[in-house]
């Protein structure tokens, strides 16, 4: 089977195009080599996906031509321990960082008043 087929199959992308761009991109690898959208996969296989800082390192269990629910896309593949624990360990992270700063009187552009307010604040930038 095709790894963007297998990649779309398994839920990890939502367009099998999507899967293919990230295939060519060099975000998938499998065996630990860089593979290419009709790269082969089957049982056995080692494969990791990369998106952004996320990572997800899966061996093939089985093959399936269609996209079914994500209880049946879960049944393709076995995660590494490794792996889970480390993306787990980044959304951690990630959620405890300090979000930045948002007020919600904030609409956009000031009215004359709020610029005018802001002037006297920081003082006239011309």
């Amino acid at each position: 089977m095709r790894l963007d087929r297998w990649l779309w199959a398994a839920r990890f992308y939502k367009s099998r195009s999507q899967a293919a761009e990230a295939a060519a991109g060099g975000h998938v690898q499998v065996g630990g080599r860089r593979a290419k959208p009709s790269t082969p996969v089957g049982p056995g296989d080692e494969i990791t996906i990369t998106k952004g800082e996320l990572s997800w390192t899966v061996v093939v269990l089985a093959t399936s031509e269609r996209r079914g629910p994500a209880s049946e896309a879960a049944r393709l593949y076995r995660e590494f321990e490794e792996s889970a624990a480390r993306r787990r360990q980044i959304l951690e992270e990630r959620r405890a960082a300090p979000r930045p700063y948002f007020d919600p009187a904030f609409k956009g552009r000031p009215t004359k008043r709020d610029r005018r307010r802001l002037e006297r604040i920081f003082g006239r930038r011309r």
